[in-house]
């Protein structure tokens, strides 16, 4: 499988298997949520920029239409900000200097 579908196909997966957990199927929890991050983002680079720990402000970050579950949209929304990061850490080695952690790479 070619490096994209890999990808792709991952996202699909992960969300899957913690949305399904408990609650509202295909709808991912606060608690659900909670283990995607502690579990599922290893990464220096990125675990710096999402806190497992502020649980409560991540769901206020995602949650846009404020059910109080995260669907895949807005999942797919927050693994997309988070690539942002990733990619302009790499190109920038760690970039413009920014305000506080939360405003860090939600610029485009």
């Amino acid at each position: 499988m070619a490096r994209l579908d890999q990808v792709i196909t991952n996202i699909v997966d992960v969300f899957m298997e913690y949305a399904d957990e408990e609650g509202k199927k295909g709808q991912l929890s606060k608690e659900e949520l909670q283990k995607v991050l502690e579990q599922e983002i290893q990464s220096p680079e990125l675990k710096g920029n999402i806190n497992a720990d502020d649980v409560e402000e991540a769901m206020k970050m995602l949650d846009k239409n404020h059910d109080g579950e995260v669907n895949f949209r807005e999942f797919c929304r927050c693994v997309c900000d988070l690539a942002k990061c990733y990619y302009q850490k790499k190109k920038g080695k760690g970039g413009k200097k920014s305000k506080g952690k939360e405003q860090e790479c939600e610029e485009d």
